[in-house]
């Protein structure tokens, strides 16, 4: 039986790359989707052996994606990929359940091994890649706590944070300084006990705030 393979990125050239390096390797594509949106609907509906989402695509983007699949099919193997090596997004992808990393370096054995590897339950993150990221996975002393109390507006901050967005970026997002931004995150890292900005990310998601 073939390994049924989903694959969801927003440039139709990329899924017809990643169907050639495939095909013929006993790994049988059965659906695509261009949307974050699509990749739920068609992962939910098809439940293949593994679906594998870029990151960036519109509506909704990869990771938000994996998250609702991951609600819906607990046990659903999904690979995530990009083309930027995101420290932020990685432990996102780690803290959502995903079942590994697929970066542009990443070679066609690499990529097959691994669809194989997820296809079987198991995960593909390597040690250098959890090793890069312990420090985000490591539980402050307040970070289960219930007691913390962030504004409207520090959560929109750290919304912008889990997407991987810079300081500018969230300040032009939200009509604000880039002074004030940086005033909000320092303010957030305090709050929340975390050290930087990737441990703010996976706090924000397994606290279910974004």
């Amino acid at each position: 039986m073939p390994i049924t393979l989903l694959i969801a990125d927003e440039f139709e050239v990329m899924r017809a790359g990643l169907k050639s390096i495939v095909a013929g390797s006993g790994i049988k594509v059965v659906a695509e989707a261009s949307t974050g949106k699509e990749a739920v609907r068609l992962t939910t509906k098809h439940k293949p052996d593994v679906a594998l989402l870029g990151v960036r695509m519109p509506e909704v983007d990869g990771l938000t994606a994996l998250g609702h699949i991951k609600l819906e099919l607990p046990d659903q193997p999904v690979l995530m990929f990009s083309s930027f090596d995101d420290l932020a997004h990685i432990a996102r992808a780690v803290a959502l359940g995903a079942s590994g990393w697929i970066s542009s370096t990443t070679t066609r054995e690499q990529l097959l091994a691994a669809i194989h590897t997820a296809a079987t339950g198991e995960s593909t993150w390597t040690r250098h890649e959890l090793r890069r990221i312990g420090g985000a996975q490591i539980t402050p002393p307040q970070m289960d706590g219930t007691d913390i109390s962030l504004t409207l507006r520090e959560v929109d901050v750290l919304s912008g944070i889990v997407r991987g967005l810079t300081n500018k970026e969230i300040a032009q997002t939200m009509s604000l300084s880039y002074e004030t931004i940086k005033e909000h995150v320092q303010h957030i890292l305090q709050k929340i006990c975390v050290a930087d900005r990737t441990q703010a990310a996976v706090w924000a998601v397994r606290k279910g705030l974004v």
